[in-house]
């Protein structure tokens, strides 16, 4: 073999090396990738049963409920136009709160719930992870607070 058919072979050898790795790398990023998703667009069905996502969105107040017997708690998370509900059996953040911004990663199951793995929330009450201030409806929320107003007067 000739000095310059060594050469080819090795410059082709490299491309295949190089071409093989660069399908890991893609297979590994895609497969740990969670998109941010928000109660509207699980509602309108953009997400499969047991896919992994991020879920944002305000926690409803007074939906917050814990099992005396376990970890276990459930709450609901909206974006002023749907709610999804959200199961966890962790130790939740000391600023999770009621009427507060969280952010949660899990999956989907067949019941219509969303299991989360984990449970982030805002750290400061003026900051809004800009992406859940985004998709939060805030004409929706408004429009809530003015009814909840309302219904207060009334009462």
């Amino acid at each position: 073999m000739k000095a310059r058919q060594k050469r080819m072979l090795l410059v082709a050898i490299a491309v295949v090396a190089i071409g093989f790795a660069s399908v890991l790398i893609i297979n590994a990023l895609r497969s740990n990738a969670s998109y941010y998703l928000t109660p509207t667009k699980v509602a309108n069905g953009e997400v499969e049963v047991g896919q992994l996502f991020r879920l944002g969105g305000m926690v409803v107040d007074g939906s917050l409920k814990r099992d005396t017997k376990s970890m276990n708690v459930e709450f609901v998370l909206t974006d002023y136009t749907n709610n999804v509900t959200v199961h966890y059996d962790k130790i939740l953040p000391d600023l999770f709160k009621e009427k507060q911004s969280a952010v949660t990663r899990g999956k989907m199951k067949a019941d219509g719930h969303f299991y989360a793995e984990e449970v982030l929330a805002k750290h400061d009450p003026t900051y809004m992870p800009p992406e859940v201030k985004e998709s939060l409806n805030m004409d929706n929320k408004k429009k809530m607070d003015t009814e909840a107003a309302k219904k207060e007067v009334k009462e």
